[in-house]
């Protein structure tokens, strides 16, 4: 080769070119192959059992004249750096790379930067290593088990509901924990309990601070009824309230530890609202580099697909000697944070962090777009807060003496903050109080007055794009790389919408998930999934084989798929007829699904096009105007009881009504699993159905 010979490398995204070129010089030339160049055929599965299960690989359509570029610049090349991501995806870009540009011949080394900075990127040049062949077939072995599913089951969900929809390894369990969640949010039965407390004015203190009902001597007591309030107001009517007991203590609140890409995408929701996918986005984007006056395109965060809390000592001792000058000795922590979590990390990679502290949030406001510098800020203060002391509270619990009735307050006042004076986590805020310098023991205080309020205990909430995610982890289902398109996907495919920032399952979302349940257990089980994610951490390790994996999974899912369709086949009607009649031409309308969900259609299309919304009638009179509770859904999808005599009324219940009225107010009984329920809150009365269905026969 002449002089002129460059140094070849390959990056997976075309922004990222400018960045490492700058940094190189002008003995290397840098290209982008844009992600994956080779992948199974679309047309067909790809692979058999009666050849070994050997992927098929093609290469992708549109792909030809980069692969064509690329070879061009292999030619000129003596040295390849095959420079894609560093994860298995990446790896295994960097193994379809070699094969499709045939480098057998060539000088080819493979090379990963966690960040995008100079002095990386250098130092992995010095550092090449060959293609990690477990990382490539833990990548092969994901891939093939995800083409399994979606080849095998799909068909079956157009046959049996409609065209277009998909089942996924990981988003079917998704979506069935989802629907786990529904279920159990309707069939919810809120009990009764009761609030007692006693506001006290305090001297020096301008507002009063209230004290709650604890019990009777050291014995605990809940409060299930207004009886039970009455009894202590009784008890406690005219005696005084003494200081029985004070307690001074010590709290302190560890510094939370790195992002890892789960709690990016948590905090990120939380704090600036972001979806999963936009999140990911704008991280992409702050690792590839931003464009920065005077220094040119930079890598502000390391790489953003990360289960690891892991720090390079570099960038902690960097982190450390920033808060020692700019906050003084006192906050710097005293060793490095420790993740509790010891199941699956992949500690290839270090959390998410800024390539270099001493790059300040404020000193980029102005050259970010603004939810680009919010997400920086926020990676910027959960890093520096992770390398700092806890910050400290005294506490004081103080217990008061009404008769034998004992109510507790507690106070707390920060001593030292901390990590806190950088980062304070959403849905950690506290406010610190101090009242207990005006208190002794044995002081009688001043009541300005008893208060008491019934309540209802809450179902479990709704699932949030985070707090999914936050289970997804917690249960092994997935990795990093994968919550923002699983969730994408579903929502993409009408499963589920969003009301807020809630996650509310559609009917269609219902339709497909049973189908998976009773038709294919196995793939929807939460446990199964996170098996096969651990059985593939075991690919990566090199201590399974990953045909392994492959050969026992594929008969199962072939088995389960031609039972389901011989069952499926049984179960599959024509389009159910209902006692509606098409105004245009008098044939009885049908019942349809659609991406919203049922709906009515004339079965003489294409001549009658006729099509209005489809009420399911639930054999219910409205309790306000006696026409038919029907099933209706939101504009998102969430399903309700409503009047089908709206607008002229109103009446709509998230709940079924079961026909009859409550025996207490009057007002409409909900059915709520096995329980019925008055629609006022307020009213509280509650039977079982059971119970209800013994009194009606006697």
């Amino acid at each position: 080769m002449s002089k002129m010979a460059k140094n070849l490398v390959i990056v997976e995204s075309p922004s990222k070119i400018k960045t490492i070129k700058k940094f190189l010089g002008s003995n290397y030339e840098v290209v982008a192959s844009n992600g994956h160049v080779r992948d199974l055929p679309k047309s067909q599965l790809g692979f058999s059992p009666e050849d070994d299960y050997e992927p098929k690989y093609i290469t992708i359509r549109g792909k030809g004249d980069i692969l064509a570029n690329l070879r061009k610049e292999v030619k000129k090349a003596e040295k390849i750096y095959l420079a894609t991501d560093p994860d298995r995806e990446g790896e295994a870009i960097s193994w379809h790379l070699y094969h499709a540009l045939k480098l057998g011949d060539k000088k080819v080394y493979r090379i990963t930067f966690n960040e995008i900075t100079k002095n990386v990127v250098k130092e992995s040049l010095k550092n090449p290593r060959e293609i990690d062949m477990n990382l490539v077939d833990a990548q092969q072995a994901r891939r093939m088990l995800d083409r399994m599913v979606g080849y095998r089951i799909s068909p079956l969900l157009w046959a049996k509901i409609k065209r277009g929809l998909s089942a996924g390894r990981v988003q079917s369990v998704a979506l069935r924990i989802i629907c786990d969640r529904e279920t159990e949010i309707e069939n919810f039965t809120p009990e009764e309990y009761w609030s007692l407390e006693a506001d006290f004015k305090l001297p020096g203190v301008r507002k009063p601070v209230t004290a709650k009902y604890y019990g009777m001597g050291a014995a605990k007591q809940e409060l299930n009824c207004e009886e039970d309030v009455k009894k202590v107001l009784k008890e406690i009517k005219g005696a005084k309230f003494v200081v029985k007991e004070i307690k001074a203590g010590e709290r302190t609140k560890k510094a939370p530890l790195p992002f890892t890409t789960s709690t990016l995408q948590q905090e990120a929701s939380k704090v600036l609202n972001f979806s999963t996918s936009k999140t990911m986005n704008l991280a992409q984007q702050l690792y590839e580099g931003v464009e920065i006056k005077g220094e040119g395109t930079i890598g502000l965060i390391t790489y953003l697909r990360t289960d690891s809390v892991r720090v390079s000592e570099e960038a902690s001792q960097n982190a450390r000697d920033y808060i020692e000058k700019h906050y003084g000795q006192d906050y710097l922590a005293q060793k490095a944070p420790e993740s509790k979590k010891a199941q699956r990390i992949q500690d290839a990679h270090e959390a998410i962090r800024p390539t270099d502290i001493e790059r300040l949030p404020i000193a980029l406001k102005d050259q970010l777009p603004r939810d680009l510098f919010r997400l920086y800020q926020l990676i910027w203060q959960r890093f520096a807060a992770s390398q700092m002391a806890p910050a400290q509270y005294a506490t004081t619990s103080v217990k008061v003496a009404a008769g034998k009735s004992i109510f507790t307050m507690a106070a707390s006042k920060l001593k030292f903050d901390g990590f806190t004076c950088v980062y304070v986590q959403k849905d950690e805020e506290e406010e610190t109080n101090s009242f207990t310098g005006s208190l002794e023991k044995g002081q009688v205080l001043e009541c300005a007055q008893v208060r008491h309020e019934q309540h209802f205990t809450q179902p479990p909430a709704h699932f949030t794009e985070a707090s999914l995610v936050k289970t997804l982890e917690e249960l092994g289902i997935g990795r990093p790389s994968t919550y923002a398109p699983t969730i994408g996907t579903i929502l993409g495919r009408r499963y589920i919408a969003k009301e807020g920032k809630n996650l509310i399952v559609t009917e269609l979302g219902e339709v497909v998930n049973q189908m998976m349940v009773d038709a294919f257990p196995t793939i929807v089980d939460v446990n199964f999934t996170a098996n096969l994610e651990a059985l593939l951490d075991g690919v990566e390790e090199g201590t399974v084989k990953w045909k392994t994996i492959i050969e026992n999974f594929y008969p199962d899912l072939d088995k389960a798929v031609v039972q389901a369709q011989k069952d499926l086949a049984e179960v599959k009607v024509a389009d159910e007829e209902s006692d509606e009649v098409c105004e245009k031409c008098g044939r009885r309308m049908v019942i349809k699904y659609g991406s919203k969900g049922k709906f009515l259609a004339c079965p003489g299309f294409p001549e009658c096009q006729n099509a209005r919304p489809y009420y399911e009638k639930t054999g219910v009179t409205c309790p306000k105007c006696g026409k038919d509770i029907v099933i209706k859904r939101t504009q998102k999808g969430r399903r309700y009881y409503g009047c089908i005599g709206n607008p002229e009324c109103d009446f709509m219940s998230w709940n079924k009504p079961s026909g009859e009225k409550c025996p207490k107010c009057g007002n409409a009984l909900l059915e709520k699993g096995n329980r019925l329920v008055c629609a006022d809150e307020k009213c509280g009365y509650s039977i079982l159905k059971i119970q209800k269905d013994s009194e009606n026969i006697q």
